[in-house]
């Protein structure tokens, strides 16, 4: 029996010869459900491209579940986090990704942890932004014996467990925080710092780098002892204010967490002639950080490059699910941070 043809396989796929030419030969998009009738007939009729024909369509690749544990849906970084996640699982070329994107609205240990567990089982992998909690690390020590990869993004987590780490090199960016103040400032004087949580081991840090700069730069300002924010908006308002009222010669500022929208509201309150004689720095070009750069609330703003990120994390992820890398040593994934002013909007 001669073996099928182009025409025969055309045929039984109920499309024209040039259809299942550029099928074979990648070189104009087809339709999927079109491209799946071609696969399907030629597996029937046993055409003798059938592998090219699933190898075009990624049928040859293995099908990977990437989990992905945000906070707060509400914030608007992380919406546009958890998109350019998703975006990037879909387009790696190594796998046919399923992204799965979970959002931790209650920051409580217990619950994030068991947003955790339940996500690491239907995942193959998991990303998760997360304080530092044991909870959190018990978790991720249970995953991965479990073969799921847990790889610890924005912040990093003690957890002995993980996979790596995804996210910037933070005392860096609180160094460069503070150049930003000290350089900018008409006068030393008192500067305040706003962090989440200290659980948070990128705001920690944050601070730490924030703090060895004006140690060894720029002595004659005073740091305040950081207020906190709680990773709330109206929290951080109320405690803004608080700050505002206690230090009226206030000259910096640096938000290192969460709350920026209240911090940013409370700012406005309290009027351009005072936030005006305050350099403020915060992290995280949204549209909100956006709107505070443009009408002078904020000086500078450090941002994760989100597209970067997330292909890195989405790479780290698929790689991990090969097996650990040499030594089984966590990665260290840092990536460099953009900077942005009114200028540069």
């Amino acid at each position: 029996m001669d073996r099928p043809t182009i025409v025969d396989l055309a045929r039984a796929a109920e499309v024209s010869v040039s259809t299942v030419d550029r099928v074979l030969n990648g070189r104009d998009p087809v339709r999927p459900a079109t491209a799946e009738r071609v696969l399907a007939a030629a597996e029937e009729i046993g055409f003798y491209a059938t592998g090219l024909i699933r190898q075009r369509l990624g049928k040859d690749k293995p099908q990977r579940t990437l989990a992905f544990l945000l906070l707060q849906r509400s914030r608007t970084f992380y919406q546009m986090l958890g998109n350019a996640l998703s975006e990037a699982t879909k387009a790696c070329t190594a796998i046919r990704g399923r992204p799965l994107v979970d959002y931790a609205d209650d920051l409580m240990p217990n619950s994030v942890s068991d947003a955790l567990a339940r996500l690491g089982r239907d995942a193959d992998a998991v990303s998760v932004v997360a304080a530092d909690y044991p909870q959190v690390a018990t978790v991720v020590d249970r995953l991965r014996v479990g073969g799921v990869p847990v790889f610890a993004l924005i912040s990093d987590l003690t957890a002995e467990g993980r996979a790596g780490y995804v996210g910037l090199d933070n005392l860096k960016a609180g160094r460069v925080a503070a150049w930003a103040i000290a350089n900018m400032c008409k006068r030393p004087g008192p500067v305040g710092i706003i962090v989440g949580s200290h659980r948070f081991r990128c705001q920690d840090l944050n601070e730490t780098g924030f703090r060895s700069y004006f140690r060894e730069r720029a002595a004659d300002y005073r740091l305040l002892e950081p207020i906190t924010s709680l990773e709330d908006a109206r929290y951080a308002h109320e405690n803004t204010l608080d700050l505002l009222e206690r230090n009226p010669d206030l000259v910096g500022l640096y938000v290192a967490g969460g709350g920026i929208r209240g911090v940013m509201q409370a700012l406005r309150d309290a009027g351009p002639k005072v936030f005006g004689q305050i350099v403020t720095v915060a992290h995280d070009l949204t549209e909100h950080t956006k709107s505070g750069l443009a009408d002078g609330v904020l000086r500078l703003v450090i941002s994760l490059p989100f597209k970067r990120l997330a292909e890195t994390t989405v790479d780290a992820m698929v790689r991990a699910l090969d097996g650990p890398p040499a030594g089984n040593a966590p990665a260290q994934l840092v990536l460099p941070f953009d900077l942005h002013t009114a200028e540069n909007l």
